[in-house]
């Protein structure tokens, strides 16, 4: 079961901007990745980020509080607090959260390693946030310790975290949905069940198994060369973790495709419905493509959005793709892969698609 659609995607549901798009018109995202902090408290081995340096740069809280405003009044729907650092980081993310969806009116989500979303950050964000999501990469601390690159206590002390949220959300009456994701790696296939117990006994609502994906630009090539064929045995075992609150979303689908890695598209047709912010202020088409200047739309701190998104090099950089991207060079596990499935499928149709 997968009722989030985490394996999937949710364009059909966005009828409106989608046949704008169609019809030629200038849309705005719909949803926005966001990274508040550049630095990282864990360094953990499949880190597809790690090209960018973890350096120690915060986006300046009441300019980007100010962006978030404009964005939500230019339709964008949704952010995600995540990129390239450790959200939690940021010592003003709690007030950012709030007043992106309190005075923004846009959706928030945050997906984390946990470890400083201590009960004082909860108390504050649940009220604000539809789903978060923690990183955690194995079933016991030494594992947890080898994989994310830090201290044995990191484990505990995330799970604490997560088991106060649950007992917050519960009194505030709050609508969060808390998850967690676990990267299946062969350090930790013999521990997903582990974690699968330990998460729901602590009243998370789903656990994610997701398929490793190498990042063109990682500087790590640890699991290159991964293969996931072998894996049905366990998503069936983890069917037994499963009850009535809580959820196991084994991303089959996922590692199917990663196995395979061919795309039935051949141009990237997702770039503008949704873009990438990084920690320096920059605007991103793609964040597999960070620091290539070919999809460098502007950066925030020198202009508004609203002249980002209609600029000129935002305008270059979609016609540029349109004309020589070649989408065998992305990331096989991309984030817009599904979306590209089905924004080609409309603009290439079946030749039966009227016998509904």
């Amino acid at each position: 079961m997968d009722d989030l659609r985490i394996d999937h995607h949710k364009l059909f549901f966005h009828v409106d901007r989608v046949s704008d798009w169609l019809d030629g018109q200038t849309i705005y995202p719909i949803y926005m990745e966001i990274s508040p902090a550049g630095s990282c408290n864990h360094r953990c081995v499949f880190c597809g980020l790690d090209f960018m340096g973890y350096q120690p740069r915060f986006l300046e809280a009441e300019l980007l509080k100010t962006r978030l405003a404009e964005m939500g009044e230019l339709g964008l729907r949704s952010v995600m607090f995540a990129g390239e650092g450790e959200p939690f980081l940021h010592r003003q993310m709690a007030e950012i959260i709030v007043h992106c969806k309190e005075h923004a009116g846009i959706d928030v989500a945050v997906t984390t390693n946990g470890v400083l979303m201590r009960r004082e950050i909860s108390e504050r964000i649940l009220g604000s946030t539809v789903w978060i999501k923690v990183s955690i990469n194995a079933g016991t601390p030494e594992t947890y310790a080898a994989i994310h690159g830090t201290r044995p206590e990191d484990f505990a002390k995330t799970l604490v975290n997560m088991e106060q949220a649950v007992a917050i959300r519960a009194r505030q009456g709050a609508g969060c949905t808390l998850g967690a994701q676990i990267l299946l790696l062969p350090e930790n296939r013999n521990e997903v069940t582990t974690l699968a117990a330990r998460c729901r006994d602590l009243g998370f609502d789903y656990l994610v198994v997701k398929p490793y994906s190498q990042h063109p630009q990682s500087e790590h090539r640890h699991y290159e060369d991964i293969s996931y064929e072998q894996h049905e045995e366990l998503a069936a075992q983890l069917e037994e973790y499963e009850n009535d609150r809580f959820q196991i979303i084994f991303r089959l689908r996922a590692m199917r495709k990663c196995d395979d890695g061919t795309r039935p598209y051949n141009r990237c047709l997702a770039l503008p419905f949704w873009s990438y912010l990084d920690a320096g202020g920059n605007i991103w088409g793609c964040s597999v493509y960070l620091g290539d200047d070919r999809f460098l739309y502007g950066n925030i701190y020198h202009n508004t959005f609203e002249e980002i998104w209609e600029g000129p090099d935002r305008l270059e950089s979609l016609a540029w793709t349109t004309a020589h991207l070649d989408v065998c060079s992305c990331r096989v596990g991309c984030r817009m892969d599904e979306i590209n499935r089905y924004l080609w499928e409309l603009k290439h149709p079946h030749p039966h698609v009227n016998f509904v």
